[in-house]
């Protein structure tokens, strides 16, 4: 569950980036051989949570605990490596470790074989994921974005704070431009597995005014934003909106333990 906080900046820290999250480069890998996914929940079970309409919301038990436990084995084994110790100009400061893939098949598996399309499809979760204005242009989601990415936070390890962008992916057949909306985390450890700290934070004014991203910032600068945080959950999903509507946010300091998350993002059909 989401909880306020108090706004504490962090020392040698510089301010929220545009672009923390840059597609993927020449030299990606060839994609690994995922292991199977086991023992999920049938969509009909699970339910897309609210913690902020049309901004922040959740699937508890997206994963069972098994096939966390396999994708932590899984991945540990895969050629992670350590950002950069100074991030290039208009990055966010980021320490973790990472892989990054662009991979189809895994995407596509993660949005039909998971359940998550049937999840989103439903009635009452297009309701809390699209604006009025969204529903009544017909507004759904495509799929996932190919780029699949692989964070590991140990002890120490943040994300400072920054905005996600939207990106233009030629992706579907035939290939044409489609444009990302959400981000995609899953969380496959939590506080069962010893982590303590790791919660992703949102920071927003209070009431709820549009503001710009510079606004945004100077608001948050000043120590006046409510702050919803949501705290890693074995097997949970969030979504977030990114893009011009993304909420300025961070990934806590870890305090204990390891999170381990696999990011994607929603694309929007067109």
């Amino acid at each position: 569950m989401p909880k306020p906080a108090s706004t504490t900046s962090k020392k040698g820290k510089k301010e929220a980036a545009r672009k923390p999250d840059p597609g993927p480069s020449n030299t990606t890998p060839e994609p690994p051989q995922w292991p199977p996914f086991k023992g999920l929940l049938p969509p009909e079970l699970l339910q897309l949570d609210t913690i902020l309409s049309h901004q922040i919301l959740t699937i508890s038990r997206f994963f069972p605990s098994s096939l966390c436990n396999t994708y932590i084995q899984f991945l540990s084994n895969l050629p992670l490596t350590t950002t950069p110790s100074k991030p290039k100009r208009g990055d966010a400061i980021r320490v973790n470790d990472r892989f990054q893939v662009q991979d189809p098949a895994f995407a596509k598996r993660l949005w039909l074989d998971t359940g998550l399309k049937d999840i989103l499809e439903k009635e009452e979760s297009r309701m809390l994921l699209w604006k009025t204005d969204e529903l009544e242009a017909g507004v759904k989601a495509w799929g996932l974005n190919p780029n699949i990415r692989i964070y590991r936070y140990t002890k120490g390890q943040f994300f400072d704070k920054h905005f996600d962008d939207s990106n233009t992916l030629t992706v579907g057949t035939p290939p044409s431009p489609h444009r990302t909306i959400y981000t995609l985390l899953l969380y496959l450890t939590g506080p069962a597995d010893g982590v303590v700290g790791g919660e992703t934070a949102f920071y927003r004014n209070e009431p709820y005014i549009p503001l710009s991203k510079k606004e945004l910032k100077e608001l948050v600068a000043s120590g006046q934003p409510q702050i919803i945080e949501v705290q890693p959950e074995k097997g949970m999903a969030l979504l977030h909106r990114h893009g011009d509507e993304c909420l300025l946010h961070e990934g806590k300091d870890v305090l204990a333990g390891v999170k381990w998350i696999i990011r994607s993002d929603l694309v929007l059909d067109v």
